[in-house]
């Protein structure tokens, strides 16, 4: 049966799916892009892609999507122009400032995946702040991916579970998973990346093993209902595999969307 949710305004109608992915994840990508292109700042492209970020939140939760993952700043973005690094630290503190009390009230659970260890103290105490005012929200889990990447996080996986004295027999995936950030989560169910680029760039990488991928032209800042539409239609009309064999229903339409799916 398909699902029919209620529109979150007049001007973003949701559309009816035959199925919703449980935990989706975003590589949120061409801020800067979209800033050159109107002859802006990259900073000024940031301050967009922030801005964009409750919308696409109130959207996915309005789709009873469970769990939210946004690829935010990666361990290999400190190699960015200093002034551009710092504009993007900063966005964090206005976020704070501008959204929480929203999302919080809206059943918003916040978490962070990375390390806060580069943060000022104050930042870092109120990024702390907001994860534990939210905690006990249960209508969607948004996790931020700030100064996150998939390879660190593996390694850091490995070297709490040589220090556990866990016994190489005991380990299988179920305990593996148990070491990462993302522990107590399900698995992304689909990988969503704006801005035309086809690649995960070192996001979620154990976690997306059977994900589901869908890539879009439209820079992060015009990614709005109807291009989330597009991506979770798309993913709705998957057949998914995990290895296996599906027998495929004979005509049955199939209708990618905008986005490819690499």
């Amino acid at each position: 049966m398909a699902m029919v949710v209620e529109p979150i305004s007049q001007d973003t109608p949701l559309v009816a799916l035959e199925k919703v992915p449980q935990h989706v994840a975003i590589v949120m990508d061409g801020n800067g892009r979209w800033a050159q292109e109107r002859g802006l700042s990259r900073q000024a492209g940031h301050r967009a892609g922030t801005e964009n970020i409750r919308r696409v939140i109130e959207t996915f939760a309005a789709y009873e999507v469970s769990v939210l993952t946004l690829f935010a700043f990666s361990t290999e973005n400190w190699a960015r122009p200093k002034r551009e690094v710092n504009a993007l630290i900063r966005l964090i503190g206005h976020f704070i400032d501008r959204e929480l009390k929203a999302l919080h009230q809206n059943g918003v659970r916040l978490c962070h995946l990375g390390s806060l260890d580069p943060l000022a103290p104050d930042l870092r105490r109120r990024v702390e702040e907001a994860v534990e005012l939210t905690k006990e929200n249960s209508r969607i889990t948004v996790n931020v991916a700030f100064n996150y990447g998939g390879r660190k996080e593996i390694l850091d996986a490995v070297r709490r579970i040589i220090e556990d004295g866990v016994s190489p027999e005991s380990i299988d995936e179920p305990l593996f998973s148990s070491y990462l950030t993302t522990q107590g989560l399900p698995d992304p169910d689909l990988v969503i990346r704006t801005a035309g680029e086809v690649r995960l760039s070192n996001f979620l990488l154990w976690q997306s093993a059977y994900a589901e991928y869908y890539a879009t032209d439209v820079y992060w800042p015009d990614f709005d209902g109807e291009e989330i539409a597009q991506a979770l239609l798309a993913y709705s009309q998957r057949q998914r595999r995990f290895g296996g064999v599906v027998e495929e229903k004979t005509g049955q339409n199939h209708h990618p969307g905008r986005g490819s799916a690499p």
